[in-house]
């Protein structure tokens, strides 16, 4: 079998960041937050890495981060509006006002040409820990992945104090995930940790609530009943400029519908991440406090 693959989530805009977050330079050698992920994967078993980028990037992104990763196997794949998407449906988008792709999950299909092993999905704007690296490349390399997992982290240690976040909030029954609900405006408030709906309703959410940040794997067979997943969701809402098909909402989609099961992988790993641009200097903080204990070189890529 094939080792598995890692495939990094970078074709976002930043909008909240005020810039493209995924390249930012938050290491000593000027490494950005997705340099310590393949780094991490590299040396948990991981074979291949695979990006998502979108074109206007390209470049950008091949001489602020492939240059130093020249020795690495990867490849470049590329999500844009209307990437898969029947011209009569991009039609109808356009004429309601959207601008920007479809989502995480769009991304995802828009690499699948790519994935021929077992592989593992993050953000590229997420700091995720060694630990949840080494297990999800041990979990992937199994000799026979028929199932899916997902390593989740505490709601409380992936807040922004600069504002509002999303989250896959998780329940889990015996060791697998039972449902994902999406929450999109999740902040503390005082001493409460509250999502506040579209129409203003407040729920509180305990502390310690399992969320996902995006770091799932999956075997390759997903695509398929993915695309069905994804075409479902362009029927209901092409005409929708904003609305976006979230990888936990096709996660949950597939447990609904028992189509895959998905393992809870548990991580001695602590998050963080870049939402806003007010967060890039605790990160800086954070990875300068790894390289001093040691658990990563000052250059990563240094030859």
């Amino acid at each position: 079998m094939k080792g598995p693959v890692l495939v990094v989530l970078a074709a976002g805009m930043g909008s909240r960041y005020g810039g493209l977050k995924q390249m930012d330079r938050i290491g000593q050698g000027g490494e950005a937050l997705l340099d310590y992920s393949v780094f991490d994967a590299l040396r948990s078993g991981f074979k291949k890495i695979v990006f998502i980028i979108r074109h206007d990037i390209e470049k950008d992104f091949k001489d602020l981060v492939l240059r130093r990763m020249a020795a690495i196997p990867y490849e470049l794949c590329f999500q844009e509006l209307d990437s898969l998407i029947s011209p009569e449906v991009l039609s109808r988008a356009k004429q309601a006002g959207r601008t920007k792709p479809w989502g995480t999950s769009h991304a995802l299909l828009c690499a699948a040409q790519s994935i021929d092993a077992p592989f593992a999905v993050i953000n590229a704007d997420d700091f995720y820990g060694r630990t949840a690296f080494e297990v999800m490349g041990a979990y992937l390399a199994s000799p026979q992945v028929s199932e899916g997992a997902i390593v989740p982290y505490q709601l409380h240690k992936t807040l922004s104090p600069q504002g509002t976040v999303t989250r896959g909030v998780c329940a889990i029954a015996e060791g697998y995930l039972s449902s994902v609900l999406e929450l999109t405006a999740i902040a503390q408030e005082g001493s409460r940790i509250v999502n506040t709906a579209a129409d203003g309703a407040k729920q509180e959410l305990a502390a310690d609530t399992p969320v996902s940040m995006n770091f799932w794997g999956f075997p390759p067979g997903i695509f398929p009943n993915l695309r069905r997943y994804f075409d479902e969701f362009l029927a209901a809402g092409a005409g929708q400029p904003k609305q976006e098909c979230y990888l936990p909402m096709a996660a949950d989609w597939f447990i609904k519908n028992k189509l895959l099961k998905i393992r809870v992988l548990a991580a001695d790993s602590d998050w963080f991440g870049v939402t806003y641009q007010e967060d890039r200097a605790a990160a800086v903080k954070r990875i300068a406090e790894l390289t001093a204990q040691g658990v990563y070189p000052s250059a990563l890529w240094k030859s």
